[in-house]
């Protein structure tokens, strides 16, 4: 019996660089399991779309299929819509099983890649003192959502003892600048900014914009296409994987 396939789904968008690092990252993943089918797609905006992989899977013969939502927080709507093109999926093929697993999220482990990421922002600007950091996520109306962030930020804060605040680019206060500001005000005057994003794209952009603009010395680079966002992109696989099996 050969294993469920897998299709990393991200919402979609039309920003070209972020529609590359999703596909580099789902590269990561091929390369982790060569035994896997794995494809990329996306909800909307952007190629090849989630239900063209579907009915391409079905026609190959695929009768299992397991969809790992590309998203950081169990964000209400954009979880919402996958949910529905999941159930949509299953209906337009009846005889395949079809389930999403657990959004992706953020684990510890996306700590050592923050790291990696600051570290080359912080060569680029020729920064070698910090005294605090600000973790900069998508932000959401979902208050639990943001608290993930945060206990995030606080674990990255430790890590390095800094002070450290997680800022958010929509929805919930503070936004990057504010954060950024904040420590200023305190007398601190090194503080970088780590992007906790998926990819490139409008809010990246903005949450990079405001922090500079409020005097931050780095921004980091989204996580992209790294192995231990690939692997956490495996486990919640497996995770969906193995509630597919029959009890």
């Amino acid at each position: 019996m050969s294993a469920p396939a897998l299709v990393a789904l991200a919402p979609g968008g039309r920003d070209p660089e972020a529609v590359a690092t999703i596909t580099a990252l789902v590269a990561e993943v091929r390369a982790l399991r060569p035994d896997l089918r794995v494809e990329v797609a996306f909800l909307e905006r952007a190629r090849p779309s989630f239900d063209t992989v579907v009915d391409r899977l079905a026609r190959a013969g695929h009768d299992e299929v397991v969809v790992v939502p590309l998203l950081l927080t169990n964000e209400g709507s954009a979880s919402g819509d996958v949910l529905s093109a999941v159930r949509a999926a299953g209906e337009r093929h009846p005889g395949l099983r079809i389930s999403a697993s657990e959004v992706l999220g953020v684990s510890p482990s996306f700590l050592g890649v923050l790291d990696e990421r600051l570290r080359d922002a912080l060569r680029v600007h020729r920064v070698r003192e910090l005294d605090a950091l600000v973790l900069a996520g998508e932000g959401s109306g979902d208050a639990l959502a943001n608290q993930t962030v945060a206990r995030l930020a606080r674990m990255w804060g430790a890590r390095h003892h800094l002070p450290v605040t997680a800022a958010y680019a929509t929805t919930a206060p503070p936004a990057t600048g504010e954060a950024v500001r904040a420590f200023r005000g305190e007398g601190r005057r090194h503080i970088a900014v780590g992007s906790l994003f998926l990819a490139p794209g409008a809010l990246t952009s903005r949450a990079t914009e405001l922090a500079l603009e409020a005097g931050a010395v780095a921004i980091s680079e989204p996580l992209g296409a790294h192995p231990e966002v690939a692997r956490g992109v495996l486990a919640r696989y497996a995770v969906g994987a193995v509630e597919l099996v029959p009890v």
